[in-house]
């Protein structure tokens, strides 16, 4: 696994863990279909919610949230649809982020922006 890959499962954890402890029932990590991949699925107010993880070690580029396109929008908004079609479930659909920021084991940034973006919404 590269270093961007540890980097990514770390910040994908943090998030998850940063998620449970405000009572989001975790139901998919790192779902797939075709070339989506949904880093995570919760519940939460009766809710699913599609959770984006991007996790940088600093922010001379600019903020992680910042890096979630348009094609990558519509990517995952049609996954999350193809999952509640397989699961049969009829919930209102939610995309949020999660900028994860570790600068250091001892400085790390948690940024959750609840419902971030609708996918092919302009």
């Amino acid at each position: 696994m590269s270093k961007t890959q540890e980097k990514g499962k770390l910040g994908e954890g943090l998030a998850r863990e940063y998620l449970e402890k405000l009572d989001y029932k975790i139901l998919e990590v790192n779902w797939r279909y075709k070339k989506a991949e949904i880093d995570l699925l919760c519940l939460k107010d009766d809710m699913l919610i599609v959770v984006e993880v991007k996790t940088r070690t600093n922010v001379s580029f600019g903020s992680p949230e910042n890096f979630v396109n348009q094609s990558q929008q519509d990517h995952l908004f049609v996954a999350a649809n193809m999952y509640m079609e397989e699961k049969e479930m009829e919930k209102e659909l939610r995309f949020d982020i999660i900028s994860v920021i570790i600068e250091s084991p001892q400085q790390i940034k948690i940024k959750h922006l609840e419902d971030a973006f609708y996918p092919g919404a302009f």
